[in-house]
């Protein structure tokens, strides 16, 4: 819990507290007080459904708890989608504590469909890693889950633009960033943030992993043959 609701909070603040209030995202007019508080807040939402899906579900393959399921008439999409579902509940407390903490601590001051709808679309947006971790906790074995689910994890959120803004890396990098789901992930509280809606590529980018991710845990349930 302190991982999920706590840790990305105290992130927050350490990361803010070295910026200017009135410095700005280069190319932008939001300033790094209010980035940082979207950033943080969806690493928070990341931490809590991927590095909880896939550990959990590896421990369960190990068990044998999967393989008794496979025995009854519950589908793969069924499971798959039962395992996002339950890691979303996670998200939302960490989201809230952030921005919490951001209005509070470091002064951010947005609009009450501002704040409404930032919670709803990183909220909505971590069911993308949810089935990712799903997945992973059926490719890799109890042992191996923490290590791999770490590389991933600290990638994703450092290519994509969670710890520190896109437009700051190199122009390769840049080029690379920008079909990461991390990045299109930061980019719905972000556009939200400067008044605007989530851009059309970016929504289409995570539903597209979505079903990639989620159809690819369904396919590994079904193929999974580990037993306790």
């Amino acid at each position: 819990m302190f991982f999920s609701v706590l840790y990305p909070s105290v992130i927050y603040l350490a990361v803010s507290s070295t910026q200017n209030t009135t410095d700005t995202v280069p190319g932008t007019h939001l300033t790094l007080q209010a980035f940082f508080m979207v950033a943080m807040g969806s690493f928070g939402a990341l931490t809590a459904v991927l590095m909880g899906n896939s550990e959990r579900i590896a421990k369960e393959r190990e068990k044998g708890w999967v393989r008794q399921l496979r025995l009854t008439a519950l589908p793969g999409h069924a499971y798959v989608l039962g395992k996002i579902a339950s890691a979303a509940i996670v998200t939302l407390p960490c989201i809230v504590v952030v921005f919490v903490v951001a209005a509070a601590v470091k002064g951010v001051r947005l609009d009450a469909w501002q704040w409404f709808a930032l919670t709803g679309v990183i909220w909505a947006g971590s069911l993308v890693f949810a089935a990712l971790g799903v997945a992973i906790g059926y490719v890799a074995s109890g042992d191996a889950v923490r290590p791999i689910t770490m590389i991933i994890y600290f990638g994703l959120s450092i290519l994509g633009g969670l710890w520190m803004p896109a437009s700051t890396f190199p122009q390769w990098l840049q080029n690379i960033a920008q079909w990461l789901p991390t990045h299109a992930y930061a980019a719905l509280g972000q556009a939200i943030e400067t008044g605007g809606a989530p851009h059309a590529k970016d929504v289409m980018l995570l539903l597209a992993y979505f079903v990639i991710f989620a159809g690819s845990a369904a396919w590994l349930y079904r193929k999974d043959t580990l037993k306790a």
